[in-house]
């Protein structure tokens, strides 16, 4: 969990949440990751809400802060313009190291690498249903590297010359591209269904991205040498802060065509909500086995949007990436039956 100590009532919601439909099961490590020094308060009230081992670490300025590369006075101007243009966090320098941060520099943390996978955990969201299987092992035993609950549009204004970057890191690097890649999920503007996706965009790109604030990956694939060449154009072509790229768009479309598409998985079992998005399992008689008490309205009453709204693009992955699959179609049935009914 990448936050800040303010955020600490938010980071205990996350926590008790995930602790008691998962972890109070399997008492994984949680990490805490800050560019500041954690209190001791942060630390005493998370490690008491942790059934597992807490950690926590400062991240070195050199990971955190902008690029030597980066032109202060042209970053000043393009943040100004963002500003005036109303872009969503367009104003934020550090939501800009953030996201430069999520890209290439989580994975690089000292007290991650003697993991081998990962699952990113925000302030503030909530899980509805219990897990009852261990998403790790399916990870592991499936060789999944890249998993998501919510897919949905992004800003264009945020990213508008992020796709071209791409393009060129591909024509520098034509053997980058995975053979069966899931890129027809990021760049075909075809409508599918009655609540459509019909998006115009100034590239090839659909703007599809897999909402990065629930991930649970591979670490090794984010180490790899293809992911940290790709990185590595994309950060010093600027985009993350003279324009405001985010993590889930460079995520999204490096899984997406670096990877086989069948490595990428959708978490169709796990009820998730962060605002102000939701997802809960479609069956019925699922949502009753494994207990999930799915969001009606926020807290402000009002009704929160759904997964498969027209901004959604889960049907284009169920076309266009590895389908629709659950978790118990991975494993043996009487296996997973023995977990579920426990």
């Amino acid at each position: 969990m990448l936050c800040r100590n303010w955020e600490l009532p938010d980071v205990l919601r996350s926590m008790r949440s995930l602790e008691d439909r998962f972890n109070k099961d399997y008492h994984y490590t949680w990490t805490f990751l800050n560019d500041v020094d954690f209190t001791e308060l942060f630390k005493l009230e998370t490690t008491a809400m942790a059934s597992g081992d807490t950690q926590y670490a400062t991240i070195p300025a050199e990971d955190w802060n902008t690029p030597w590369y980066i032109n202060e006075t042209k970053y000043n101007e393009c943040v100004k313009k963002f500003t005036e243009e109303n872009i969503i966090y367009g104003f934020s320098k550090s939501y800009r190291n953030m996201c430069h941060f999520n890209s290439g520099y989580f994975y690089k943390q000292e007290l991650l690498k003697n993991y081998d996978y990962y699952f990113r955990v925000e302030p503030g969201v909530e899980y509805f249903c219990d897990f009852q299987m261990d998403p790790f092992r399916l990870m592991r035993e499936q060789k999944k590297k890249y998993g998501f609950v919510i897919s949905i549009i992004e800003y264009e204004e945020t990213i508008p010359t992020l796709w071209p970057t791409v393009e060129d890191f591909l024509h520098e690097y034509p053997d980058a591209q995975n053979a069966n890649s899931a890129v027809e999920f990021v760049t075909n503007k075809e409508p599918i269904g009655f609540a459509v996706l019909d998006v115009e965009t100034n590239s090839a790109y659909n703007l599809c991205h897999f909402w990065s604030n629930f991930e649970i990956g591979d670490l090794n694939f984010f180490r790899s040498d293809v992911y940290e060449a790709y990185f590595t154009y994309l950060s010093k072509s600027g985009g993350f802060h003279y324009e405001r790229w985010g993590d889930a768009p460079v995520h999204s479309i490096a899984a997406a065509l670096l990877l086989d598409k069948n490595e990428i998985h959708r978490f169709e079992d796990i009820g998730y909500y962060h605002n102000p998005f939701h997802t809960c399992p479609s069956s019925n008689n699922m949502r009753i086995g494994k207990r999930c008490i799915c969001r009606d309205e926020d807290e402000d009453d009002e009704q929160p949007i759904s997964d498969l709204e027209p901004n959604s693009c889960l049907t284009k992955w169920w076309k266009y990436g590895s389908g629709k699959r659950f978790i118990r179609e991975y494993f043996h049935e009487e296996d997973y039956l023995e977990k579920f009914n426990a």
